[in-house]
């Protein structure tokens, strides 16, 4: 089986693509899936630096086929949530499985990810594309649930304004859930060809760096991917409003930012990771939400490296591999 495998011990060249991987054999209450597209994620890019010490096959964004498992299951357009819970700790019976401390993460934490032809996961994980969402917009299912998982947290309303940091691919992805609630909404970036796809969706935008820094915004997401993203974040929230942390990164020398203000201000932060695959999977069914056109590379599974090195460019919002 051909797949991308990080291995911190291999000093010399870490990152692999490598076609005499073992084709994986699902345990019970699991499905095999065939891969047919995934999705290079910032938190990808994060592990092969070394973040969360993870080793084997990568990545944790697909869309595939159910090729062995549960009848029922057979030949099923599915993506799949990520995190493996043991069911069986407090944390699990509290319906919070995600949180659970001895779960598995695909292609995160101790579980081969989704660069590869083949992938199980535990049918309960499993939820069927419909129809009419093709492969291309429901490989964007992860990360579009993750920014509704911002909705499950924080009470945001058509009178609310929300200001989202980063214009990337997930930055991109939490406006779009928040769009759906009718508040004022602004996405600040870097990039101007980035913020255009905000400002198609009828989104307003602004350059940091001709941004006012005032403390005006009752919720305020952090989606840069940078350290330095929770120090801007803290100059645009106003006294007891909500910042929303999503940025995830390796260990960095980076100087933390001074949180006095949050106590000062009764900030409230909310650090927010996987969402609702379900809400995800219908707004990509009801046309409110298509991601496709951030797609700005294709990559076989051979090409993977190229994959993984064109998603660092800043040029680049979503890079796919097509798998089979």
């Amino acid at each position: 089986m051909l797949g991308l495998v990080f291995d911190p011990c291999a000093a010399a060249n870490p990152l692999s693509v490598r076609d005499d991987l073992p084709r994986p054999v699902p345990a019970a209450g699991e499905a095999l899936i065939r891969v047919t597209s995934a999705g290079v994620c910032q938190t990808d890019l994060e592990i092969a630096k070394g973040y969360m010490g993870f080793s084997g096959v990568m990545g944790h964004e697909f869309v595939g086929v159910v090729e062995d498992g549960p009848a029922a299951w057979i030949a099923r357009r599915v993506v799949g949530e990520i995190n493996c819970p043991c069911g069986h700790c407090s944390l699990c019976k509290a319906g919070l499985g995600n949180h659970c401390p001895s779960r598995t993460v695909l292609g995160i934490v101790g579980c081969a990810g989704c660069f590869a032809e083949y992938v199980t996961l535990p049918v309960a994980n499993l939820h069927a594309v419909p129809e009419g969402v093709c492969d291309e917009q429901a490989v964007f299912t992860e990360p579009l649930a993750a920014g509704f998982e911002i909705l499950e947290q924080v009470a945001i309303t058509a009178d609310s304004r929300v200001a989202v940091l980063g214009d990337g691919k997930l930055g991109l992805l939490c406006a779009m859930a928040m769009r759906t609630t009718g508040a004022e909404l602004l996405v600040v970036g870097k990039h101007p060809e980035k913020l255009a796809h905000a400002r198609s969706r009828d989104i307003a935008t602004a350059l940091l760096d001709e941004l006012t820094l005032e403390k005006t915004w009752d919720v305020v997401v952090e989606a840069t991917g940078s350290p330095t993203g929770l120090a801007t974040a803290m100059q645009l929230i106003q006294p007891r409003g909500t910042i929303v942390l999503k940025s995830t990164f390796a260990a960095s020398d980076a100087t933390p930012p001074n949180l006095a203000p949050l106590v000062i201000d009764e900030v409230t932060l909310v650090g927010s990771r996987c969402g609702p695959f379900d809400k995800a999977l219908d707004a990509l069914s009801k046309g409110g939400c298509d991601p496709s056109d951030l797609i700005t590379a294709r990559y076989p599974l051979a090409q993977a490296l190229d994959a993984l090195a064109a998603a660092k460019q800043p040029n680049q919002i979503k890079v796919l591999l097509n798998i089979s």
